[in-house]
């Protein structure tokens, strides 16, 4: 089935168009990504596909049957809305049918004749449209994400749990396409993992835009590159992409010295002045000039992160037992309860280190470096900088007191030149077309700057203070891929201190070497090693944790049985000439039966921890099925023993 057909798609930019003529499709099942440099109109196509946007040239077309879902990279909702209220508030019938007897069954207590009358019309409703399974789904999906108080009110929760109460709402919606703008921003690692899987597995249609490398690997099976106003497919994952890019990027380069070559002897010829009358001549110094002014094949310049740094002391920082308080999960003073965020957490660094934060969304890794920095005080603890220690903090949602500076004047407001680390000095112009800012876009308001430009226009300006320990947050949302890579570069030959909170794996695993793990009592950890190498030591605990629970619970029924099968042998010497025939080997059978039910059961336990929501689902209503059976089976049992 065909569900979005894009032909001849055109929106002009701040200077020209961002994309042209852009024509492509998907059919349900394909999982296809948008990927290309900040400022290239990512989110703006996702946006016009959506219907958000309107396209200057060109038509959108989505099946409405199949139905689309869009997840905007800020989520947009009302502060006064519960979540229930945020997520349900999709137009599809079969969610308000389950939203309307979700409500329902919080008043079973006390149910009028009504209600009773409404109550049992939705259970029939329910069994006809095959309601059930789509319900069980719709819990293991809020389930999985955190989201169990559905009475909250949205301007209380944190901009990690806005995100995923977003994504929840894209996610339970009944329909066959999904468009999503950075869809693990702001998620912590164990949901994007959850995610991943979740996309993966899906036979929903996908487009999305994403700079996580491998998240972009583990789903997508096309690659669309936005570059010069045009959209180019490259078939497989992302790995497949750069190994295509890299095959055309020598092509274009061989490509280019062939033709100068050729240059040099047209250029010769051109220089002894030749009779153009002759159509010959003419149409040979036509083609001249076209390859004269062909666009060249350039390699993405990058960024050069090459700031000169200061040298750090003999202190560093130190932290001697800080503890902090606060609301987990929320956004304001009085919301939520109180509980530790970080408990008693003492450590000294040292020059060079290079370590990420680990934790679940609400778990404080924010909180830790804004305590480190002294944005906020700690409510117990002390901590002391060296002096020779200087910070630069790139916080996730930087602040321009004035964008109607331009691009030059902000960065001018810091450093009119900049020292590299080779001893050059360059003007602040020159230093911002290093960082791809080049031409025009200099003297443009930082007003007009997309997002990702906006958050690297910041990095720049961290940089110009020349730090020697850098703390970031999330430093990684809203970039591209070109601008992260290069990122990643600079901090593998940093020779201050970093300590950086990232979700994303990738990036992680390419720039520390050492977490700190925050656990959800407010306790830090530590564990040497990569970030995907932590993922794979606490799945692999999770598993035997899970394995040892089962055996434990195996062992505890078996006993049970045991003990129950002595107390039945007993009470069925006095009784057992009570029974009649038919009695008896009713009773006989279900001994049978209930040992049979139990150990699916068992088996069913086990399956359920995994992370196939669609058979955990299935596996769910089984498990209710099989406890519904055994209870009636023990009841009889009793009548007969």
């Amino acid at each position: 089935m065909n569900l979005l057909s894009i032909s001849n798609l055109t929106k002009i930019g701040r200077e020209k168009p961002l994309f042209s003529e852009v024509s492509f499709g998907l059919n349900e099942g394909e999982k296809a990504a948008l990927i290309g440099k900040n400022g290239t109109g990512k989110s703006t196509l996702l946006n016009t596909i959506a219907g958000v946007l309107s396209p200057d040239e060109g038509t959108v077309v989505l099946n409405k049957i199949g139905g689309t879902s869009f997840l905007p990279q800020n989520p947009i909702y009302s502060k006064d809305d519960t979540i229930k209220d945020h997520i349900f508030k999709s137009k599809s019938p079969k969610l308000e049918i389950i939203r309307e007897y979700q409500e329902l069954c919080q008043t079973l207590g006390d149910l009028s004749q009504a209600k009773q009358k409404q109550y049992d019309e939705l259970i029939s409703t329910m069994e006809k449209k095959d309601l059930w399974n789509y319900e069980s789904q719709i819990s293991s999906i809020l389930n999985t994400l955190g989201i169990t108080d559905m009475t909250r009110l949205m301007g209380t929760l944190s901009g990690g749990m806005i995100k995923k109460v977003a994504l929840a709402q894209v996610l339970v919606e009944d329909t066959k396409l999904l468009l999503l703008d950075e869809p693990t921003n702001h998620l912590d690692i164990e949901t994007i993992t959850w995610l991943q899987e979740y996309l993966k597995t899906t036979d929903r249609a996908i487009l999305m835009v994403t700079h996580d490398r491998y998240f972009l690997d583990n789903v997508c099976t096309n690659i669309y590159e936005l570059d010069h106003n045009k959209l180019k497919l490259y078939q497989g994952n992302y790995s497949t992409y750069l190994e295509k890019k890299e095959i055309e990027n020598q092509i274009a380069q061989n490509t280019d010295r062939r033709i100068e070559s050729v240059l040099r002897i047209e250029r010769d010829w051109l220089m002894r002045g030749p009779c153009a009358r002759g159509t010959k001549a003419k149409a040979r110094i036509q083609r001249d000039m076209e390859l004269i002014n062909r666009e060249k094949f350039s390699e993405d310049k990058g960024f050069t992160f090459e700031v000169k740094g200061r040298r750090l002391g003999g202190k560093v920082l130190e932290i001697h037992n800080i503890s902090k308080n606060f609301p987990k999960g929320y956004a304001g003073q009085n919301a939520g309860t109180i509980s530790p965020v970080i408990k008693n957490f003492s450590y000294s660094f040292t020059a060079g280190q290079k370590i990420g934060i680990y934790g679940k969304n609400g778990t404080g890794k924010s909180t830790l470096l804004n305590i480190i920095t002294g944005t906020i005080q700690p409510d117990s603890g002390t901590i002391v900088t060296g002096v020779n220690t200087h910070f630069a903090y790139y916080q996730q949602n930087p602040v321009f007191k004035d964008t109607t500076l331009t691009v030059l004047e902000y960065i001018q407001e810091a450093a009119d030149n900049v020292v590299m680390n080779n001893g050059k000095t360059y003007s602040a112009a020159r230093f911002l077309e290093e960082f791809g800012f080049e031409g025009k876009i200099q003297y443009s308001p930082v007003s007009t700057l997309s997002g990702g430009e906006r958050k690297r226009l910041f990095l720049v300006r961290l940089l110009i203070s020349n730090p020697n320990f850098l703390i970031l947050d999330e430093p990684t949302n809203d970039f591209d891929i070109f601008t992260m890579n290069i990122l990643e570069q600079f901090l593998t030959s940093f020779e201050g201190c970093l300590l950086v909170v990232s979700h994303d794996r990738y990036f992680m695993d390419k720039v520390c070497d050492t977490l700190f793990i925050l656990e959800d009592d407010g306790a830090v950890s530590g564990f040497v090693g990569k970030c995907s190498e932590f993922i794979e030591y606490i799945t692999e605990q999770k598993k035997e944790a899970t394995l040892k629970e089962s055996k434990e619970k195996a062992l505890e029924r078996e006993k049970q049985k045991e003990q129950e099968s002595i107390q039945t042998k007993e009470q069925n010497s006095s009784k057992q000439k009570k029974l009649s025939f038919k009695e008896q080997k009713e009773f006989e059978q279900l001994e049978i039966d209930i040992e049979k039910l139990e150990e699916r059961k068992t088996e069913l336990e086990t399956l359920m921890s995994g992370t196939d929501y669609e058979k955990i689902a299935e596996y769910t209503k089984e498990y209710q099925d099989v406890s519904n059976s055994l209870e009636e089976k023990y009841l009889r049992w009793e009548e007969l023993a």
